[in-house]
């Protein structure tokens, strides 16, 4: 059984116990850790196409592995075989910046070590992520069950691959912000500074306006000047997820993303109407008082019918809509989008009166 099916089946029951649920039941056994691979004489690092072979079966084991741990955590992989892929990331990104030394660069300026791990995550977390998509339930009214469990197990998953592959935040990740690729760019902020610039202006009032722009950017994530290092961190990963495909994030902003731009868009897009105009206009138009006014996109349809439905007790209501309010900032949603200030509304006005 594929994982997304899993959670739809299991995590949702135990997020949402029935009563006629045994209080009894036995705890369903922990998925094993993963072993190390038998690599033989072979060097891990010694090519990519060899590197990705050792690292893509823990990738498998961490995002797909059903679980349920009831500490949240994501499956596990030996300790051998976790310091194994991090001395392979360290030795094929050590190997390709001496080979990049050593050939001065002068034909590819702009090539950049461990841009193609880089490329091969952002394509894996994209076909995760379409998986995902493809285990939605026909049903809107189901929609929002599957999410809230389907993202959080994701969303484990990426934080511990952001960890295993820490290195390649390090080397990589880094270094791209450094050189002005990262998810804000000196271009992205010069044109709203640029006005306020003066010919007389110094390099340091100049950096500090820069800045200024950039403390704007993270405020729109509920980070304020002063605030603690956690809600920073949190407001520069949420932003890093809101930014567009291309730019340089962490590994975990990058599988946030990827779960953005894969998943939650398709679902808050509103599907096209099909056929021509002539056959369109056979039909007998719907008098304006007729019509049904409910929300087009399915995630739209589906937040509607939580927010609205008799079929939830208040528990379980706020419950769902705090989780998918949570998940569509993590994953850049902007706070402005209609349906986070509906969700956000309502968990305000929720905390409020209780």
């Amino acid at each position: 059984m594929h994982y997304f099916c899993y959670l739809s089946q299991t995590l949702v029951t135990i997020l949402f116990p029935t009563p006629s649920m045994s209080k009894g039941k036995e705890k369903e056994a922990a998925i094993p850790v993963m072993l190390s691979p038998a690599t033989g004489s072979a060097n891990p690092a010694a090519s990519f196409s060899t590197l990705w072979a050792y690292l893509h079966p823990a990738l498998e084991h961490i995002m797909k592995s059903p679980t349920n741990d009831p500490s949240g955590k994501a499956p596990s992989i030996d300790l051998g075989f976790y310091s194994g892929i991090h001395s392979a990331c360290y030795n094929y990104f050590t190997a390709q910046s001496e080979a990049a030394n050593a050939t001065a660069r002068i034909l590819e300026p702009n090539s950049s070590s461990g841009t193609d791990l880089y490329e091969r995550l952002d394509q894996y977390f994209a076909d995760a992520t379409r998986e995902l998509l493809m285990g939605t339930p026909h049903d809107d009214s189901e929609l929002i069950h599957y999410i809230v469990p389907c993202f959080n197990r994701y969303s484990v998953g990426a934080q511990s691959v952001n960890r295993l592959l820490n290195y390649v935040n390090r080397h990589y990740v880094k270094r791209a912000g450094d050189e002005d690729k990262g998810w804000l760019r000196l271009s992205d902020v010069l044109e709203s500074v640029a006005k306020t610039i003066t010919p007389d202006d110094t390099r340091e009032k100049i950096s500090k306006r820069l800045k200024e722009k950039r403390l704007d950017e993270l405020r729109k994530w509920g980070y304020e000047e002063g605030g603690s290092s956690e809600l920073l961190v949190a407001a520069e990963a949420s932003a890093e997820a809101a930014s567009p495909p291309g730019r340089i994030v962490s590994v975990m902003s990058l599988a946030h993303r990827r779960f953005r731009t894969e998943f939650i868009e398709p679902l808050l897009a509103v599907p096209k109407t099909k056929g021509n105009s002539k056959a369109r206009h056979k039909i007998p138009k719907v008098p304006a008082g007729m019509r049904p006014s409910g929300p087009k996109g399915r995630l739209a349809r589906g937040v509607k019918d939580l927010l609205e439905s008799k079929d939830f007790d208040e528990q379980n209501r706020l419950y769902l809509a705090t989780s998918l309010a949570n998940s569509l900032r993590t994953v850049g949603v902007r706070a402005d989008h209609p349906l986070r200030k509906k969700l956000d509304k309502f968990v305000a006005s929720a905390a409020e009166g209780g």
